[in-house]
């Protein structure tokens, strides 16, 4: 490395220290003045921030070769920048079994490392270039800089008309070719323990710092910053959003810029370098001319502050989205449709959905709620009978979320065990009490869980005795001692995570550095306390959790007020993880789009791990969360967040993520009806479908909440499954719907509006049927609403009364199935019709559970054989049995209940009967591959 301070600069700066009085710029918002050393001084928002114009310019002759390698921080799956260095610091990193699939580049985990360094400061020769003059001119300050041999230097500081920030542009004109980086690096360095808190995407975040002098290269920057506090006030240099163009998608090939943390003393500083060394433009001419904007930005508040301002007051994140292509409630309907569609993959005899995206043979469910919920609120028993039960015995017996028979199958670590539950702890208490309480086996086993750990997905272990485990449980039991221990347990865990700033990423809690969910606090943990307690100490902690996960979220490039072409061959893009796996390329319409339908705004990456592999994924569950927080602080912001997450997106399940180039294929109807090799966009995982629907249902029954500011709220227990797929069940206890008690009840085309900006809630009460509007636009809308009278027990000649309940908007009295509404801008209508019947098929029998057994569940002396009675509506009561021996060993097994006589020789090995009696005596046996029987007492179930 060479680092060479220009003396000559030493020299014009004391010059400039005797030249006379301040220049100050006119602002609207603060003062901006240069003073006579050239220090850029500029007041915001109460606060004095300084900045000297001086730029570190990084010179190669030769390309540096960038590329992306694995970084080796320790427990965390990370891919940083590296560059061609005879200072190198790149080590290899041992690929595991679980990163194989995909968002997994084998050219990046599997790419050489000899001879490259991750740090910026390793690439080539830095030339630190300080302003020899400053003169007025204008509304501008020109700063010239000493002559160079090898390039000429000039910068101009001036007003940015758009976001009212000071704009430092420098202009650089090689008079040597090679590949050239400027570095805007004018910010005091800072030693990291005066640093309160700071941030660098994607994961250096509250105290959290780089060991090394890492590049974030754009297409990683959720705002294109990195930020260091201090003293109250956060402090960053910003791409002027003409540096970010909105189209192409944002790749790490087409990035124009990188920000950085880390100076090469190793202190605190936001830096940004323009081009990336080795990037795009970095190959430079001589006599070429290359010009950058950026922003001096500086805040009160914490590191989220700053990104909050960054992206509103100059990224202009606001309310992007509306309806436009579809409702939700349409979209619901859809993802349920294609649900029980032979192209969702479940494959009925493993009662598991396919995961052959990423290992082939294998299925995977993590949760029986999702279709639960689906069952009751779209009251399908459909999805009941061919989806809820079954996950539901697959929850109660496979040891992991992942179960492949293939006995070599060893990507990302299944299962071929039947030693479940695999279910976790909050999942059994949730269907305890979902299932009225009339399962007290669940119960006991959740108890089991808590006093051991597991590993239910990938490689993480998981420990039974954890303070949010001691939650559910307490939801379960009512027991106080269970209370008591989770709110120990979380005051620890908040004086440990939330008061204490993370400092590395050693958290035991966090379950793993991969997904954004273990490098943020456990926010959602915390908010489901504090809706148990009703202690304002875990809201704040949450609000503060939060807070913190708002920084993974996209909030750039600006979304321009344009259209953008799309698919313009005719075809889509075509995902590189798919294609080399002998995925079709799927034809799709050249077509003209709005281009915030088109944008990744308010979603997030996947993880750590992945985030070079695709921009962002759908499976947006911090949505539903950011509302409900919204409404109890009033953070607006996460809301705003939440709407541009959900709303407009696909009207049907839309795969996984967002990658390669901008498309509108993911909003057709038709989308997911095709073969798995035909899909070749973006990647399915089919235990996602279920999920994603109870995250839209928690959405809308959220953002109900919110907008009616808590006149309408329904009960709710928690899905937990892992990472992205934990959201609020709904629908097994009756709410309230201003002030009036009603059951969510949603089946489809119980609704429409001739509007396609009004998503509704509905409930039902005996002879009423309750409705909330909520209008997705900046416009008020008037529709026409369309019931089903069939559903709804009424003729086509009836008048129905049809009551205002909220105190905005308007209606009229329904005639024939039909009647008007109004619904103000981005505001709720919601209407009580009276004098409906509502026939109600699958929800109430299952919500009608017949009393608990006394004895519910056995298991046989060597803990082989398993049975428990499966109590889950009237007249749905069954027998479970599973055998936890391997198909290695056994050949068959056979079960026998009263009589009643089924066997099998298909692994693995488990039976269903009907519980049609009050005592069951239940016999099994299995016969061994070298023809032994091994028969198993006699166990029984009683009433």
């Amino acid at each position: 490395m060479k680092y060479r301070l220009m003396t000559a600069a030493l020299v014009a700066t004391l010059c400039l220290t005797g030249c006379g009085s301040s220049i100050h710029l006119p602002a609207t918002d603060g003062d901006v003045s240069v003073a006579p050393n050239g220090t850029i001084t500029f007041r915001t928002e109460g606060t004095k921030n300084s900045y000297v114009p001086v730029f570190t310019i990084i010179r190669t002759p030769r390309d540096p070769e960038l590329k992306m390698r694995p970084a080796g921080i320790e427990n965390v799956l990370y891919n940083a920048a590296t560059w061609r260095s005879e200072n190198s610091d790149a080590r290899r990193v041992e690929r595991t079994d679980d990163q194989i699939g995909d968002g997994f580049d084998t050219n990046i985990l599997e790419g050489a490392v000899e001879s490259r360094t991750f740090s910026l400061f390793n690439v080539g020769e830095n030339i630190e270039m300080h302003p020899s003059g400053a003169v007025a001119d204008g509304a501008k300050v020109r700063f010239t800089y000493p002559e160079h041999e090898l390039f000429a230097l000039e910068a101009e500081l001036s007003i940015d008309s758009a976001s009212g920030y000071p704009m430092l542009s420098c202009t650089l004109r090689p008079k040597t070719g090679g590949y050239y980086s400027v570095g805007f690096t004018g910010y005091e360095a800072a030693d990291t323990a005066r640093v309160t808190e700071l941030w660098q995407p994607m994961i250096w975040q509250e105290r959290r710092f780089p060991d090394r002098s890492y590049a974030t290269l754009a297409f990683r920057c959720p705002v294109p910053s990195a930020f260091v506090a201090t003293d109250g006030v956060s402090r960053g240099i910003v791409a002027h959003p003409a540096e970010f163009p909105f189209d192409p998608l944002p790749t790490a090939e087409n990035s124009r810029f990188c920000v950085a943390l880390r100076t090469a003393e190793g202190k605190a500083a936001p830096m940004l370098f323009a081009p990336v060394p080795g990037g795009a433009e970095s190959e430079m001419a001589a006599g070429d001319t290359y010009r950058f904007n950026a922003l001096l930005f500086a805040c009160k508040g914490n590191t989220t502050d700053a990104v909050q301002r960054t992206a509103e007051h100059i990224y202009a994140f606001r309310d992007l989205r509306h309806n436009d292509i579809s409702t939700l409630n349409s979209t619901i309907a859809n993802i349920i449709d294609y649900t029980m569609s032979r192209y969702s993959w479940f494959i009925d005899e493993q009662k598991g959905c396919a995961y052959s995206t990423d290992v082939p043979g294998a299925v995977k469910n993590v949760s029986a709620l999702n279709p639960l919920e689906i069952a009751l609120l779209n009251d399908n028993e459909a999805v009941y009978e061919k989806r809820a039960y079954p996950i539901l015995e697959y929850m109660l017996s496979r040891e992991k979320f992942l179960f492949s028979a293939d006995s070599t199958q060893r990507i990302q670590y299944p299962s071929r065990k039947l030693d479940g539950p695999c279910a976790p702890i909050s999942e059994l208490t949730t269907l305890y009490n979902v299932l009225q309480r009339k399962d007290p086996f669940l119960v006991r086993l959740a108890g089991q869980e808590y006093g051991k750990s597991r590993v239910r997905n990938l490689d993480v272990r998981e420990e039974g005795r954890t303070w949010k485990n001691a939650l559910h449980l307490y939801r379960a039991t009512l027991d106080t001692a269970y209370l008591n221990e989770a709110m120990r347990g979380a005051d620890a865990y908040i004086a440990a995570r939330i008061d204490t700033p993370a400092a590395d990423f050693s958290d035991p809690a966090a379950g793993g550095f991969f997904f954004w969910t273990g490098f943020a606090p456990k926010w959602i943990d915390l908010l489901e306390l504090y809706e148990t307690t009703g202690e304002k100490r875990y809201l704040e902690a949450a609000h503060r959790g939060a807070r913190l996960y708002t920084q993974y979220i996209w909030y750039c490039p600006e979304v321009p007020d344009a259209n953008i072409v799309v698919n313009p061959d005719g075809k889509a893009p075509h995902y590189a993880y798919l294609k080399q796996k002998g995925h079709a390329r799927m034809d799709a319409p050249r077509e003209e789009a709005p281009a915030w339908r088109l944008s990744e705004i308010g979603l997030t990456p996947e993880s750590s791990g992945t985030c070079t592999g695709h921009r962002a994924i759908f499976m947006a569950n911090y949505a539903a969360w950011f509302v409900r927080l919204a409404h109890y602080t009033g953070d607006d912001f996460l809301a705003l967040i939440a709407k541009n997450a959900i709303v407009g997106r696909y009207r049907n399940f839309p795969g996984y993520h967002i990658n390669t180039a901008r498309t509108t294929i993911y909003e057709k109807e038709d989308y997911p009806l095709r073969g798995h090799k035909e899909l070749g966009v973006n990647s399915f995982h089919y235990n996602h479908i279920m999920p994603q629907v109870s995250l839209l249902y928690d959405y809308l029954i959220t953002d109900a909440l919110y907008r009616s500011r808590g006149a309408i709220r329904f009960p709710d227990e928690f899905i937990e499954a892992y990472a992205y797929l934990q959201s609020k069940f709904y629908g097994h206890r009756p709410g309230e719907f201003y002030g009036e008690q009603a059951w969510l009840w949603m089946p489809d085309g119980l609704v429409e509006s001739s509007d396609i900006e009004l998503n509704y809630v509905a409930a039902r009460g005996e002879d009423a049927l309750y409705l909330a509007f909520s209008n997705q636009c900046d416009r008020e809308v008037v529709s026409t609403v369309r019931l089903d009278t069939e559903r709804l027990g009424i003729d086509r000649n009836t008048t129905c009364k049809v009551r205002l309940l909220s105190p905005e908007g308007s209606c009229k009295d329904a005639h024939g199935g039909e009647f008007e509404v109004t619904v103000k801008p981005n505001s709720l209508t919601a209407v009580k019709i009276e004098g409906v019947r509502p026939k109600v098929a699958v929800q109430q029998r299952l919500l009608a559970v017949p009393e608990a057994w006394s004895k519910d569940y056995a298991t046989s002396g060597d803990d082989r054989v398993r049975c428990m009675v499966l109590n889950t509506g009237k007249g749905d009561c069954h027998v479970y049995i599973y055998f936890n021996i391997s198909d290695t060993e056994y050949a068959s097994a056979t079960a026998e209940v009263n009589g009643k006589r089924l066997g099998s020789g298909s692994y693995p090995y488990e039976f269903t009967f009907p519980a049609d009696a009050e005592h069951l005596e239940i016999r099994t046996s299995a016969r061994k591959k070298d023809g032994s029987i091994t028969e198993w007492e006699t166990l029984t179930l009683e009433k």
